[in-house]
Formats: C-alpha cells, structure tokens, sequence
C-alpha cells in the first residue's frame, strides 16, 4: 500500500513544471492564501430556501439548470427543481459492480461519481459515470487504491479536484486515521499533480471520519462538509506546504454529506445538501464571506 502511494507521489514530482498551478482556471486567486492564516471566521449561517423528499438522500446530492439529483450507493434519483418532481431513476442491485457511490457532478451530459468500496479493504476507488438523461451506467474508470476512499470529484477547467477520506474506525486502514483525509488535483487523464492535507481545525470537526463532500464555491474558495455536523467549511489552498488553510466555518440545516453548489446561478450562492434522517434534499443560501484582515 505504501509502495503504491509513493510511487504515484514521485511520479507527480517527476511530471515538473507540467504539474505546477500556472493554469488561469487551476483557481482563483480568492482560493489561495497568501498572508499568515487568520482565525477561521464563526457565527455564520445559511439560509433554507427550499426542500423536497427524496428517498436517495442518504449519500448526496448534484445540480444542474433544471434538476438535482440524490445519490445513495447503487441509486440515483433525478427530480425537477421547479416542482421537486421525480422524472427518472436508477437502481443497481445488492453485489453489484456499483458498490458505494458517494456523490456525483453534474458535467454537460452526464454525471460523474465518486464511487468506493466503502467499507471493504484495502480502499479502492473509481469514477462511475451516467447519462444525464436516462441516469444508464455510461462508463467507469478505476483510480486504484493508494490515497484513500475517493468522496467527492468536481472539474475545474481542465482538471479534476478530489476529495479522499480516511477512518478512524469502520472501514479504515491500519496507521491510516482520519487525518490522512485530503484534496487533490488530476490532470484530464486522471494523473496526480498535487495533494493536500485537510486543516488540523476541520479535522477535528469531522472526526473519526473526513471530508464527505467538497465543491468550489463561486468565490473560488472550496468549500467542504464531514459525514454528519451540520456544518460547512470553507478553505483555501496555502501559499506554501501541504495543509490547507480553513477561512470559515457556516452553519447549515443539513447533517454532512456530498453537496453541490447551483452553478446555473452563481451570483445567489445557492448550495444543495441532504438530510439523511429525513432523506430531503435542501437548498439554502450561503453567506458571503467576511474579507481576511489586509484584504
């Protein structure tokens, strides 16, 4: 196992300057940190805008311009926005190849999963991905099993962002807590160009488990969730080193899990989640962020 993440790290140093974040899309200047990190801003909260049933609400839940979609392992669930109706679905079965999919995005046609083997080991991972109009299986690829359990994927230009958990208990590796939790950045193909740790800050919040779901908000931030705090995090990546830098932290009526920001509609700040005991997805307006001194 750890011959296996080596090598995958030493090959990302290899790649050189190809791997660096010379990319104008790579991400915002807003989502870099470039002063000595503040104290995390706190009193925050989110505003519920809307929620509507949805029996897959268990794992997560995507958005596009008309609908949002629920996610639990082997099942999909797409439903209007305007009206909360149900207009197709996807079901697998108990021992399936689709074992464990953690969230999904909403690319142009399609959506693109996280999945995992969840609570099997060692870890493994894979993309699953479906049409977004029929929800059929249309495609996989398989990511090993070196960083983790993958959670969450988003597309940022031409790049892929992840998010790898690890555990404390329950489907954990050996002398792999849950701080061994991270993000990470792939090229188009899949190939790791770089990683980072979770702040010290949120890893506490979110043991023994790590980050369920993570998205870039419109403010170029990314913005993370554990497995059941009702609390949302935003971070920044470090100017320098390997942790990232935790800028806030909002309180927000959906208890963890994968969520996904309405990018149909940037300028409101609207996000989806889910409440698993309730099996709803909400929506809810997040407050902009206060500016860190010097800024």
């Amino acid at each position: 196992m750890r011959i296996t993440h080596i090598t995958i790290l030493i090959a990302a140093m290899l790649a050189g300057p190809a791997a660096a974040r010379t990319a104008p899309h790579a991400v915002s200047q807003a989502a870099t940190q470039t002063a000595k990190p503040a104290a995390p801003a706190t009193g925050l909260a989110a505003e519920e805008i809307g929620r509507w049933p949805a029996p897959e609400a268990l794992q997560g839940t995507a958005v596009d311009a008309e609908h949002f979609y629920a996610v639990v392992n082997y099942a999909i669930g797409k439903y209007r926005k305007s009206d909360g109706e149900k207009v197709a679905a996807w079901r697998g079965g108990k021992g399936g190849p689709h074992e464990h999919l953690n969230s999904c995005y909403a690319d142009a046609d399609r959506l693109v999963c996280a999945h995992s083997n969840f609570p099997d080991l060692p870890m493994a991972s894979s993309i699953e991905y479906f049409d977004k109009a029929t929800l059929a299986p249309a495609g996989s690829r398989a990511l090993g099993f070196a960083l983790g359990s993958l959670t969450w994927a988003e597309k940022r230009g031409d790049e892929w962002w992840a998010g790898f958990a690890n555990y404390d208990g329950k489907g954990g590796e050996p002398n792999r807590p849950h701080t061994y939790g991270s993000v990470a950045r792939f090229d188009a193909e899949w190939r790791l160009l770089e990683q980072w740790l979770l702040p010290e800050t949120v890893l506490e919040r979110m043991a023994p488990h790590s980050a369920s779901g993570g998205a870039f908000g419109p403010d170029g931030l990314l913005y993370l969730m554990g497995h059941d705090r009702k609390e949302l995090y935003a971070v920044a990546l470090p100017e320098a080193g390997v942790r990232l830098v935790h800028r806030a932290t909002i309180a927000v009526n959906a208890e963890g899990q994968a969520f996904a920001w309405d990018r149909s509609q940037p300028e409101a700040r609207i996000l989806y989640a889910i409440s698993r005991p309730n099996r709803e997805v909400r929506a809810f307006r997040i407050p902009t962020l206060p500016p860190l001194d010097g800024e």
